[in-house]
């Protein structure tokens, strides 16, 4: 019995532990909220910052002094006959060895290491701002997907409202067909009207789920953990307030593709001033020493060696660098205007959406359609209104509520995309 009893208690604590593990509560959270996440634990973004601190690395490298070169040579392992006419004491261990050795230290001239830190300090500026050109496009991806995930929400709840409607509706329908006052081919229509809205459900979940995992891909949340998007409340900005020669400007000083096209002719210029200085030779000093190597026993010598620039002047270098001025100005140029296109479309686009949206939203159509609801579903149960009528209503009613939620969508996601096309928040 005692065997019994701790059996079954195990089996309680079993099942609770288990019960708390698997009921997990959603995790709701703003757009906001996800954004600061994303900003802490986003995988790739940790991962792109470490190529700023590869460009310190290279900074540190370039600063670095050429490492001294010694070397030993003209070493003998065996004895020498003419190490015994040599007045050299036999006693000693090593006495009779012949060898030579040699300190070498390279100079880099004409200012190379300076010139090479230089370099390098601009290619960590360019990668300080392909980083933040890496985290603007993350970060429009992101907002894109949460204003995606709220519109299927949205939707979700519209579509589970009408299906209960529905729902209700056929459990009455089949109430009445029994007793005969109702004839069986309406309670059909109903019904498939009812299979329809179900099987949008699935539609709607599965691409909720999508939207789910990229979300959870993107704020580094464990993939058993149910997420949840709050709608936003903020209001929406009237585009006539809002300047496109302003948007230009702000785009200018902010968006990082217009530092990276200057910064790329700027590490250009400043690489041809490197291989520039590639043409002056550098310069090899030496201190020598070797034993019995010549006519003295202990022979020490300095050096000095230079390479001759007869042939490579580095002349292909120096004609690259300049030829990749030239094509960093060309893109410089592709790219500005490429962006300023891009903000006119977006601003426009804009403009569009939101005259759309105030058009449908700001009458008492909506209200109306929401109130209508009820009373159609209690007019077909009274029968003041046919099947056909009903459905009909019910299609126009989705129709209508979807086209609001598509709108707003669209709006939402075209202001995101119009302050990220100037790296700006509008205000």
């Amino acid at each position: 019995m005692q065997i019994i009893r701790i059996t079954l208690l195990c089996i309680v604590v079993i099942f609770q532990c288990r019960h708390k593990i698997y009921a997990q509560e959603t995790l709701k959270i703003t757009v906001e909220q996800a954004e600061k996440q994303f900003l802490e634990k986003n995988l790739q973004l940790l991962a792109e910052r470490c190529n700023i601190d590869i460009a310190d690395a290279a900074i540190v490298e370039a600063k670095l002094l050429n490492n001294p070169a010694i070397g030993v040579g003209e070493v003998n392992f065996w004895r020498s006959n003419a190490a015994d006419e040599l007045d050299v004491s036999p006693t000693p261990f090593g006495n009779r060895i012949v060898f030579s050795a040699e300190l070498e230290q390279m100079i880099r001239t004409a200012g190379k290491r300076k010139k090479l830190v230089n370099l390098e300090k601009t290619a960590k500026e360019i990668a300080i701002q392909e980083f933040e050109t890496f985290l603007l496009g993350l970060k429009t991806e992101l907002r894109t997907i949460l204003h995606e995930t709220i519109y299927l929400q949205s939707y979700l709840e519209l579509i589970t409202i009408q299906v209960e409607t529905i729902h209700n509706l056929v459990d009455a329908y089949k109430k009445q067909t029994v007793e005969g006052n109702i004839a069986k081919s309406e309670l059909i229509r109903l019904q498939a009207s009812l299979v329809e809205l179900e099987t949008e459900a699935n539609e709607l979940l599965t691409e909720l789920h999508q939207q789910y995992k990229t979300l959870k891909m993107l704020l580094n949340i464990t993939p058993e953990t149910d997420i949840s998007i709050l709608p936003t409340t903020a209001t929406l900005k009237n585009p006539a307030e809002i300047s496109l020669t302003d948007l230009f400007e702000m785009a200018k000083q902010a968006r990082p593709e217009f530092l990276l096209s200057d910064l790329n002719i700027t590490y250009n210029e400043k690489l041809l001033v490197y291989e520039k200085s590639q043409r002056t030779p550098d310069v090899g000093l030496s201190v020598n020493y070797d034993r019995y190597g010549g006519v003295w026993k202990d022979f020490v010598g300095v050096g000095v060696k230079v390479d001759i620039p007869a042939f490579n002047r580095n002349q292909g270098n120096i004609k690259m660098a300049k030829t990749s001025i030239e094509q960093a100005n060309y893109y410089a140029e592709y790219q500005k205007s490429t962006i300023l296109q891009e903000i006119t479309e977006i601003y426009y686009n804009y403009e569009v959406n939101y005259r759309f949206y105030k058009k449908i939203t700001d009458n008492d159509f909506s209200e109306d359609l929401e109130s209508m609801l009820e009373v159609y579903s209690r007019n077909l149960l009274n029968r003041n209104i046919n099947m056909l009528e009903y459905i009909d209503f019910m299609d126009a009613y989705r129709a209508t509520k979807q086209a609001i939620l598509t709108a707003k969508k669209k709006l939402d996601i075209n202001f995101t995309e119009l302050e990220f096309s100037v790296n700006n928040k509008i205000e």
